[in-house]
C-alpha cells in the first residue's frame, strides 16, 4: 500500500511502500486501528500506519520527517502520553514475535509483543522475564520506561536486563543498538522511553525462575490502618527476595467482579517471594495475624501464573496515573495517607498503592542506564478512573500534596500520564541524566520528531 499525504497542504505524491494498512480519518478501519487499552485520550492522527515490520516503520518515519509531522507509537495503548492529533501514529501490535534462546537465556521480542506472550514462551524453558503486574502491557514500552516489575527488589529494573535493541531513528535508519555498537543510545533508550526513535525489537535477559511463592492477602477496608502500619514495619526488614505492595482499593460495583470485592473498600497486600515455600509462609505470618482475610491466595505457583498476584483489569477503560517517590516511610507518612484515603474519608481514587523499592532496584546496573531515583525506598501510585474532569483526579493531587513532605522529589516515568508537564518529566531523572538525555536527543532527533512521549527536548546548540 502507498503512503499518501492526508493534508491538503502537502503534495499528494506517494512515498515509500508499506505492507500494513495506511489509514486516514474517515477511512474504514481507522477507528479500530487506534483502539488502545486506556480510553482516556481520543486519538486522531493525520495518518495511522499499521506496521508489520521494520521496513514499514522506516517508511512511516521517513514520511513524517519529510512532511514535518510528529511521530507517535502505540503497541497496546496502556501508556498513552500525548494526543496524536495531526501526527503519524505507528501501531506495532502486528509486530508481536517472541524468540527464546534457552542457551543464552534471552528473548527477542517484537515492538508490539505483550508480556503474556513472553511469559508463556519463556516458561517452556524454565525461564522468566522481568515483567510488570499486568501481562497485557507491551514489553518494549514498559522496559524503555524503566520497568518496575513484580520481582523488582530481587532482580532490579527491567531496563537493567536489556541486551540490545533495533531502533529506527529520525532519519529513517535502522540501527542495532548495544552497549558496544551505540553506547550513548543504549544508555539513553533504557529509561529514556520513546524519545530517540521507534524500537522495532528488543533482546532481554531472562531469569532462571520457574516458581515463586506469591499471591494476595485482601482484608476489609476497616483494617486499613492496622494493615498499612504493619506492612510499613514488615517491609523495613524484608529480604531482597521479597517484593510487595499494599493498596487501598475501592472496587467498582461492576459485573464480573467477585461478590466479596464488588462495590467494596478493601486493602490488599500483594507479595512475590523468590524462595522456599516454608520460608515464605514464615515471612507472611505476621500479616496473616492481623485479622480475617477476605481473600488469601498466597501459594506456591508457577511463574506462568504470576499475573494472578495483582489481577490487573483486563478490559479497556479510562484511567489517570499519578505518582511520587518516597523516602523512609514512617508512621507519620502512613497516617497522612490514611487521613485522605483511609476508611470513612470518601476517597474517590479507586487505587491508592504503596510499592516497596530498595534491594536490587537501588543498585546501579552493570551497564549504566538513564533510570534514576534509585535512592527511593517506596513509591506512591494513584490511579483514579474516569475521563477528563473525574472527581478522583483533583483528589489525587490533594494526596500528592499531602505526601509531598515525605517525598524524594522524584517520580517513576511509567506512572506519569498525559497530564505530566516538563518539570514532572524532569523529576523522573537526576539532573545529570536529564542533561545527557537532552544531549543524545540533540544528536539523533534534533527536530524533536519523537515528541509525543515523555518528551526530553533536544539540548540547544549553544548549550552543547
Amino acid at each position: 500500500m502507498l503512503i499518501a499525504s492526508p493534508l491538503d497542504s502537502v503534495p499528494t505524491e506517494s512515498t515509500d511502500r508499506v505492507r500494513g494498512p495506511v489509514l486516514t480519518p474517515g477511512q474504514l478501519g481507522y477507528t479500530e486501528e487506534l483502539a488502545g487499552f486506556n480510553l482516556l485520550l481520543e486519538q486522531r492522527p493525520a495518518v495511522v500506519v499499521g506496521a508489520t515490520g521494520p521496513a514499514d516503520v522506516r517508511a512511516a518515519v521517513r514520511f513524517a520527517a519529510r512532511h514535518g509531522l510528529p511521530v507517535a507509537v502505540q503497541a497496546t495503548g496502556h501508556g498513552q502520553v500525548r494526543s496524536a492529533e495531526g501526527a503519524v501514529l505507528i501501531t506495532t501490535h502486528r509486530m508481536d514475535g517472541v524468540r527464546i534462546d534457552p542457551v543464552r537465556r534471552t528473548a527477542r521480542v517484537g515492538a508490539g509483543t505483550r508480556w503474556e506472550q513472553v511469559i508463556h514462551e519463556a516458561a517452556g524453558f524454565g525461564l522468566a522475564p522481568l515483567n510488570g503486574s499486568s501481562p497485557l502491557v507491551g514489553a518494549v514500552g514498559y522496559t524503555l520506561g524503566g520497568g518496575l516489575g513484580v520481582l523488582g527488589r530481587t532482580f532490579g529494573y527491567a531496563a537493567d536486563h536489556v541486551v540490545g535493541l533495533d531502533l529506527v531513528t529520525a532519519d529513517g535508519t535502522l540501527r542495532e543498538v548495544t552497549a558496544q555498537s551505540e553506547p550513548d543510545l543504549f544508555w539513553a533508550l533504557r529509561g529514556g522511553k520513546g524519545n530517540f526513535g521507534v524500537v522495532t525489537s528488543m533482546e532481554i535477559a531472562l531469569l532462571e525462575v520457574e516458581r515463586l511463592y506469591g499471591g494476595t492477602l485482601i482484608f476489609d477496608g476497616s483494617l486499613a490502618p492496622a494493615v498499612l502500619h504493619a506492612w510499613r514495619e514488615w517491609t523495613a526488614t524484608a529480604p531482597e527476595e521479597l517484593t510487595s505492595s499494599v493498596a487501598l482499593i475501592r472496587y467498582p460495583d461492576a459485573p464480573g467482579l467477585p461478590v466479596e470485592l464488588r462495590g467494596r473498600f478493601r486493602v490488599a497486600v500483594r507479595i512475590a517471594y523468590v524462595g522456599p515455600v516454608a520460608a515464605g509462609e514464615r515471612l507472611v505470618a505476621p500479616l496473616r495475624a492481623l485479622g480475617p482475610r477476605v481473600v488469601d491466595s498466597l501459594r506456591d505457583l508457577p511463574y506462568s501464573e504470576v499475573a494472578s498476584i495483582y489481577a490487573d483489569p483486563t478490559e479497556p477503560y479510562a484511567f489517570h496515573e499519578r505518582t511520587m517517590m518516597l523516602g523512609a516511610l514512617d508512621a507519620e507518612a502512613v497516617d497522612a495517607l490514611l487521613g485522605l484515603a483511609g476508611p470513612g474519608t470518601g476517597c474517590p481514587v479507586g487505587l491508592v498503592e504503596l510499592r516497596h523499592l530498595g534491594g536490587a532496584l537501588a543498585r546501579p546496573p552493570r551497564v549504566p542506564s538513564a533510570v534514576s531515583n534509585r535512592d527511593a525506598a517506596y513509591l506512591l501510585f494513584l490511579c483514579p478512573a474516569g475521563g477528563p474532569g473525574a472527581a478522583g483526579v483533583a483528589y489525587a493531587e490533594r494526596l500528592l500534596d499531602r505526601l509531598e513532605p515525605f517525598g524524594t522529589g522524584g517520580r517513576y516515568l511509567n506512572f506519569l500520564d498525559s497530564s505530566a508537564d516538563e518539570a514532572q518529566i524532569r523529576s523522573a531523572y537526576s539532573e545529570a541524566a536529564y542533561r545527557r538525555l537532552a544531549a543524545v536527543k540533540a544528536v539523533h532527533d534534533p527536530a524533536n520528531l519523537f515528541r509525543l512521549t515523555h518528551t526530553v527536548p533536544p539540548l540547544p546548540a549553544e548549550s552543547r
